[in-house]
């Protein structure tokens, strides 16, 4: 029988981490997009998986200052996983955003545009972008262009409730995570280490 070749691990008697990971020929655009939990969890999954074998990944996250999300404390730890935050860390009002919530995601798109034109990634995370343009924080023309822009071997990943439709027809991966029950219909608060 013969062995199976995996396309990160060339030689699959070493791990992967003291191999080269072998560039993607095409890389994808991913979008998770919805109502329910889970779109962030489902891309830093992606990007746990792909540094796993030994790829370069950055996560922008759009309106989350704080350093209260468990993903910022997690890779920390991890040396092939960048993360840049841009928010004020406060709640944005979606029909009147102040001009600061603006200039932070105006600073992450920038980080963002440098993220996936820069050559230093494989994998590149905008999280709650889909957010950030439909409460008119960045121009979805600005995000539209980024994504056409982006390297043939660049995985890019969108996460955020409200994806314009724009962006599901560049996306190849498209997830619409739908909420079917939730435990705050219960009463139930958001958790640490669970939920943020």
């Amino acid at each position: 029988m013969a062995q199976f070749q995996h396309p990160f691990q060339p030689d699959p008697s070493r791990p992967p981490e003291l191999q080269d990971p072998v560039p993607f020929e095409v890389g994808l655009v991913h979008v998770i997009t919805g109502g329910g939990k889970g779109k962030t969890t489902a891309a830093f999954g992606l990007g746990l998986r792909a540094i796993g074998h030994g790829l370069r990944v950055c996560a922008i996250q759009f309106m989350k200052g704080d350093t209260r999300y468990g993903e910022f404390y997690a890779v920390q730890h991890l040396s092939n996983f960048t993360l840049h935050r841009f928010g004020t860390g406060g709640l944005i009002d979606m029909n009147n955003p102040s001009d600061e919530d603006k200039d932070e995601a105006q600073r992450g798109l920038v980080a963002a545009r440098e993220a996936v034109g820069g050559g230093r990634y494989d994998v590149v995370i905008l999280d709650e972008v889909n957010v950030a343009c439909a409460w008119k924080l960045i121009p979805m023309d600005d995000l539209v262009d980024l994504i056409r822009a982006k390297p043939p071997n660049l995985e890019l990943v969108l996460t955020g409730r409200y994806a314009d439709p724009r962006i599901a027809e560049l996306a190849d991966y498209f997830t619409q995570i739908t909420q079917v029950k939730h435990p705050y219909q219960q009463g139930i608060v958001a958790r640490r280490g669970i939920d943020y």
